[in-house]
């Protein structure tokens, strides 16, 4: 499982002419069924993605091609998660 975090970077202010393109990458992402959680870092400086089911190399470069990472409006960091313990609800996730 892995954690991507998106952190506006120089270009952040190219945020909304690359919007869509970012939104439609992260609707594949979820369709792939790989993006299981998407939200925004408190209090504003980026955000975040929760995957699984693909390996850290295939993730990377899944995050390499957002538009965001593309036009430096966010620097990506892939952090890999090995769960040991889950709450049942989540047990898909120690895949």
């Amino acid at each position: 499982m892995y954690v991507a975090l998106l952190r506006f970077s120089t270009n952040k202010a190219a945020a909304a002419e690359h919007m869509a393109g970012h939104q439609n990458w992260i609707r594949q992402g979820v369709e792939d069924g790989v993006f299981v959680l998407i939200g925004s870092l408190e209090p504003g400086p980026g955000g975040a993605v929760l995957a699984t089911g693909i390996a850290r190399e295939e993730l990377q470069a899944r995050v390499a091609e957002d538009p965001f990472v593309v036009h430096d409006v966010v620097a990506a960091e892939v952090i890999e998660i090995a769960p040991n313990l889950t709450d049942p609800r989540l047990a898909f996730l120690k895949g």
